[in-house]
């Protein structure tokens, strides 16, 4: 790597000089220029020294919002700067997810292996998404789930013969609407007793014949999402 300059934006004494160490006796090239404790300081620090390079922790001053404001007006304000977010809140994903969002080049979690010379190396190379390995099994993790939901899924549908209509009809029971709201959605050429046909269809193929009794629309949302043929994690309704 080339010389380059470093920001660590760190509201923790210790932590602070712990990051700094690692620069020091992993990263050889990183100068570092200033450290900031607080939001304040930090902006006072960089209109006099703009970095390559800037370690901000999430969590500052016991808010968990402040990083993510953070990051989002330096990448509006500095387009070209690298942003590495180094953080111990080792849980909260959506925290994650919003510093993403706000423009950061990737996420190291203050866990497992730290702050390493092959992260830093990434993130000056440009790459978008730099994580160390917490962060990477936990994306791992959801990417299986969410391929083996859509398999499920797709399975169902053709298992039990589930057409654009029954899935529309079904998504929208589990989302509150009535008979007569779904037959005002745009593209739903059914009235009333035609949705009635349906969930009595619908209930002779997704239950056995012995269950069939009775089943009101409750019921038949429960078992569609039991079945995967409706995912709850996708339930949205369509344009009316």
């Amino acid at each position: 790597m080339e010389h380059f300059k470093v920001i660590i934006v760190e509201d923790v004494k210790l932590e602070l000089k712990g990051t700094e160490e690692i620069l020091r006796t992993e990263v050889p090239e990183a100068e570092v220029i200033g450290t900031a404790m607080n939001e304040p300081d930090f902006w006072a620090l960089i209109k006099t020294r703009v970095p390559d390079l800037l370690l901000l922790d999430l969590g500052l001053g016991g808010s968990t919002t402040v990083g993510v404001d953070i990051c989002r007006k330096v990448r509006r304000q500095y387009a070209d700067l690298r942003i590495l977010i180094f953080t111990g809140e080792i849980q909260n994903e959506r925290l994650w997810v919003d510093a993403l969002k706000a423009g950061a080049n990737g996420i190291i979690l203050k866990t497992g292996e730290l702050l390493t010379r092959n992260d830093i190396r990434q993130a000056m190379d440009g790459r978008i998404y730099v994580f160390n390995e917490p962060v990477l099994e936990r994306i791992v993790a959801r990417f299986i789930r969410s391929v083996e939901a859509e398999k499920q899924h797709r399975d169902a549908l053709i298992h039990y013969e589930i057409d654009e209509y029954d899935e529309r009809f079904l998504r929208h029971l589990a989302l509150g609407y009535t008979k007569e709201m779904i037959t005002n959605l745009r593209g739903m050429p059914f009235g009333v007793k035609s949705l009635e046909k349906r969930q009595n269809e619908l209930a002779s193929r997704l239950f056995p014949a012995a269950e069939r009794g009775g089943v009101n629309a409750t019921r038949l949302v429960v078992k569609a999402l039991q079945l995967h043929i409706i995912d709850l994690e996708h339930l949205e309704p369509d344009d009316e």
